[in-house]
Parts: C-alpha cells; sequence; structure tokens
C-alpha cells in the first residue's frame, strides 16, 4: 500500500519558516516590556529626586530659592543655633524648678497626707535632674547666668512670697490643701512655658525638654486635682 507523505511534509516545511518568524516576535515583545519597565523605573526615579519642593525666603535683596523637603529638614536640623527664646527658657525654667523644688521640700513636716508627699517626692525626682540638665545646657553654649529680675517677674505660674509665707505657716490638710493649689498654678505656668518655647525658639534639645516638662506636668495636674 503507498501512503502519500506529501501533505506532511508540507506542513513540516511551513512550521519551519514560520519558526524563525514567531521567534522573532517573541523577542520584539520581550525587548518591549524591558523597554517598558526601564522607562517606568526613569520615571519613578524622576518623580522621586524632583518630590516636592519647598519655597526658601532669600535674605534681603536676594530672591527666594526652592529645595527639597528633605533638605529642608537637613538644613534645619543641621542649623539649630539657640535664639534668645530658648536662652530665656532655660534661664526662666531653672529658678521655676528650683521654686517647686523649695515648696516640696515643706511636704515632710507640714503635709497630712500620704499622697500628698508621694506626688511631692515625684515632683522632685524630676525636677531636680531637669534643673541640673538645663545648666548644662546653658554652659556647653556659653550663657550660663541667671535670668534678670524683669524675666523672673514675668515668668507664669511663680508663687509670691507671701504665699510661700503661708505655706510654710501651715499645717496638716490646710497645708495639703495649699500645698496642691499652689503647685498647680506652678504646673500651669510652666506648661505655658514650655509651649511658648515650642513656638519660639529654634534648638531642638531645649524643644525636647519643653515637650517633657508638658507631657509630665499636665499628667501631675490631672492627679493633683482629683485629690483636692
Amino acid at each position: 500500500m503507498h501512503i502519500s507523505t506529501g501533505g506532511n511534509e508540507h506542513v513540516t516545511k511551513t512550521a519551519c519558516r514560520r519558526a524563525p518568524l514567531l521567534t522573532a516576535v517573541l523577542a520584539a515583545s520581550v525587548m518591549l516590556t524591558l523597554g517598558g519597565c526601564d522607562s517606568g523605573a526613569d520615571d519613578s526615579k524622576s518623580a522621586a529626586a524632583s518630590g516636592p519642593s519647598v519655597i526658601v525666603p532669600g535674605e534681603p535683596g536676594e530672591e527666594n530659592r526652592r529645595m527639597s523637603a528633605e533638605e529642608a529638614a537637613r538644613q534645619r536640623a543641621e542649623d539649630d543655633s539657640p535664639n534668645s527664646a530658648d536662652v530665656a527658657y532655660a534661664r526662666m525654667m531653672i529658678e521655676h524648678h528650683e521654686q517647686a523644688l523649695e515648696m516640696t521640700e515643706l511636704v515632710p513636716d507640714r503635709a497630712e497626707s500620704a499622697k500628698v508627699e508621694q506626688l511631692a517626692e515625684r515632683i522632685a525626682a524630676a525636677q531636680g535632674p531637669e534643673i541640673t540638665a538645663m545648666k548644662g545646657w546653658l554652659k556647653n553654649h556659653g550663657k550660663a547666668g541667671k535670668s534678670d529680675g524683669h524675666e523672673h517677674a514675668s515668668m507664669p505660674g511663680m508663687a509670691t512670697e507671701a504665699q510661700l509665707d503661708k505655706l510654710r505657716a501651715a499645717r496638716g490638710k490646710a497645708f495639703d490643701q495649699l500645698f496642691l493649689t499652689l503647685m498647680i498654678t506652678h504646673h500651669d505656668g510652666a506648661i505655658t512655658m514650655a509651649t511658648d518655647v515650642k513656638g519660639q525658639g529654634n534648638n531642638i534639645q531645649i524643644e525636647e525638654m519643653a515637650d517633657e516638662v508638658v507631657a509630665q506636668q499636665t499628667a501631675e495636674i490631672t492627679r493633683m486635682r482629683d485629690m483636692l
């Protein structure tokens, strides 16, 4: 029996002719795909490089200039030199804390409430090291020295000498009530000072100290009000 192979040969030859064409098409598709990926990567890099910009005011007589948000943040971190608000805050807060310690020293011999005694111990334990840190900061920046009389008079929350005399003379529950009342006012004043320097100062370390004062003394005010 005779079997014809003509048809198979035709199919085989056709497939062989199409194979190089198919290979070329596939190769071209791969190149296009890779090209598209590279283009996207370049675009994303370009977008990242450009990023959001910040307008930086120029010096008097100079035009404003643009810099990336990252550059602006880096410049601020590098240039956190203290200004007058930072220095005034450190000097005043040292005296502010010292008065708080003066008040807490009266507690052991006069207070009736164990909670008031515990509170006074916590206040002393926190504000003593803060005084040391602020004195060290002033010394490191060549600004050691106390605030002048005008600064002292302007400090919010400070007890008057007459109020301190009344506190020294009090005993028992009367002392506890007066101590808590004066210390709440004292803490409120410290929070006001800390909030002000956060908006007016430039030094990062002072800002961190102010943040600590706000957080700690806000919590203590809540505790003292519950004790009244």
